[in-house]
């Protein structure tokens, strides 16, 4: 069997109906003329989404069939454990040209209960924003059942939330249960668990195309709802240039931020996990098997199977990158 190499995926492009057109220019992705593109989904085992290889002798075939073929060579022996074919995480970069819906998402028991899926923990990285641009992370009080369903029957449920002004290189967790909505102006960096479960909970009253206003989920928000207020939505980290800055690490995504103009080694023996690179900034080279190398530029994704334990980054300009794998502890 040939050796597995860094795989680009083919972007999945999500039009939405507050996308737009921000992902070309901040991201070089192509997109088409006219299209309002919300999201592109880096990497995918969603059903009906799953991603499809763009390189190297892999390329056309996808993610699922390519795990089921090289197991933890791919994936790392305690993911493909874990997880088997499944995909455990899906990376996307969004455009809100405007207003998201406000929303929440299940945690792991309910979304097994309801739909047999995984529940929905995510984190954002702004790439960039527009002067005043804003989110919404959880309420601004501390807020009970009642009181929430008392605001939304009132069409006051904005009046509640917590809005944070937000500037490129911000961090948000956004763990499942918590009410959210990303702010018009606001190009993201998006990593979650493998899940497409969303309960929208207010639209802003809007209507789509044909006059319609999009389905709601109110019921079904109601017990997936953390009702508590906290000091801090924002998540602190600290960058370090040329150095490997961690960002944050929960049970599902271990986060860290690479900011570099030299040469960095990397050693990810004790890891057992694939890593996910997203370039946000610049242009760099990955040196792999000693002399293999493949170049990955601004807007790009790219999955180092777990079998390349070792590894080199030559910036070929100043670059900026987020690596993500799953935590835990090697089997050895």
């Amino acid at each position: 069997m040939k050796k597995l190499y860094p795989l680009k995926f083919k972007p999945i492009l999500k039009e939405k109906i507050w996308g737009g057109q921000n992902l070309k220019s901040s991201l070089n992705k192509n997109i088409p003329a006219g299209k309002n593109i919300g999201e592109s989904w880096e990497l995918s085992g969603v059903e009906n989404n799953v991603s499809v290889v763009e390189n190297g002798f892999l390329a056309e075939n996808e993610l699922d069939d390519l795990i089921e073929i090289y197991m933890g060579d791919l994936v790392g022996d305690k993911v493909y454990d874990q997880f088997g074919i499944n995909f455990p995480l899906l990376i996307k970069f969004i455009d809100a040209n405007d207003v998201l819906s406000i929303q929440v998402h299940p945690d792991d028991e309910l979304a097994k209960q309801r739909h047999n899926s995984n529940g929905k923990t995510e984190m954002w990285y702004i790439v960039n924003a527009k002067k005043d641009a804003e989110l919404i992370s959880g309420f601004n009080h501390e807020m009970d059942k009642n009181q929430y369903l008392n605001h939304l029957k009132n069409n006051e449920l904005p009046k509640i939330l917590n809005y944070e002004k937000v500037t490129a290189g911000n961090v948000y967790n956004i763990p499942a249960g918590r009410v959210h909505a990303i702010g018009a102006g606001i190009v993201l960096a998006e990593i979650q668990q493998s899940s497409d479960i969303t309960y929208r909970i207010f639209d802003w009253n809007r209507k789509d195309d044909k006059g319609n206003y999009r389905e709601l989920h109110t019921d079904e928000a109601l017990d997936a709802i953390d009702y508590k207020v906290y000091d801090n939505y924002k998540t602190e980290y600290k960058s370090v240039k040329n150095q490997t800055s961690q960002i944050l690490s929960n049970k599902y995504f271990e986060t860290h931020i690479l900011d570099f103009n030299n040469t960095i080694e990397k050693n990810y023996n004790q890891v057992d996990s694939f890593v996910i690179y997203m370039c946000l900034e610049g242009k760099f080279e990955i040196e792999y098997y000693e002399s293999e190398k493949i170049t990955v530029e601004k807007g790009e994704t790219i999955l180092i199977p777990a079998v390349i334990e070792h590894l080199i980054l030559n910036p070929i300009v100043e670059s900026k990158l987020i690596e993500v794998y799953i935590p835990g502890k090697a089997k050895k």
